[in-house]
């Protein structure tokens, strides 16, 4: 097989399983907060380094401490993902000194489909169909920093997972947290695009803090 026809056969492939949806669905979270950090400047912008995915160019952290904690927290959503038990992923811009949330990043997840069933057109669209609509979320998340307030204060952020099933199992390192919902009356919500890979459809908004001169 030549290397054109490698290409080809990749970019045409329908009808991901279970387990390809929610590795596309976790690897999105994944780089999504990485380039909310950066976006945002809760990192320094030394701490990053630029990749290629999605035909777009990412940043990636290299700090190793920040590193370690997304690879941990993102194995036990991806498994929560694949168990049926994620229902919304957070993540939670909060200033430092008052704890007061700035931005909250929504990302909802649905189950729509068994990654068994092929019958729905849904469940037919190709890896790149998929990657398109991720990489179109991504370039809005990327572009979020022309409209939202400029964020002069250290902050910190959060990663909250929202759980269904009351038997779910909650590894220590996740710990009971309050919602980090902006004030009332001190909130603006934008919603974003969505993407859906036949299995699972994220949709995003985020709400932020508007700023005192609003």
């Amino acid at each position: 097989m030549t290397a054109t026809a490698q290409s080809l056969a990749t970019s045409s492939k329908t009808h991901l399983t279970l387990k390809g949806s929610t590795a596309m669905v976790s690897e999105f979270f994944n780089y999504s907060v990485q380039s909310l950090l950066y976006q945002r400047g809760i990192y320094p912008n030394e701490d990053f380094r630029q990749i290629k995915k999605y035909g777009l160019p990412m940043l990636v952290t290299t700090d190793s401490g920040l590193e370690k904690y997304l690879n941990d927290c993102l194995q036990q959503v991806t498994r929560w993902i694949e168990e049926g038990k994620l229902t919304r992923l957070v993540v939670a811009i909060v200033e430092k000194d008052s704890g007061e949330t700035r931005e909250r990043w929504q990302f909802d997840l649905e189950v729509t489909g068994t990654g068994t069933d092929q019958s729905s057109a849904a469940s037919k669209k190709t890896d790149a169909q998929v990657k398109s609509e991720i990489a179109a979320l991504i370039k809005q998340i990327t572009a979020s920093c022309t409209f939202l307030p400029i964020i002069e204060e250290p902050c910190a952020f959060n990663i909250l997972a929202y759980t269904t099933r009351l038997d779910t199992n909650v590894p220590l390192e996740w710990q009971d947290s309050d919602a980090r919902l902006i004030a009332e009356g001190k909130a603006e919500q934008v919603k974003m695009r969505s993407f859906s890979t036949g299995v699972h459809k994220v949709d995003a908004v985020v709400a932020y803090m508007r700023g005192e001169d609003d």
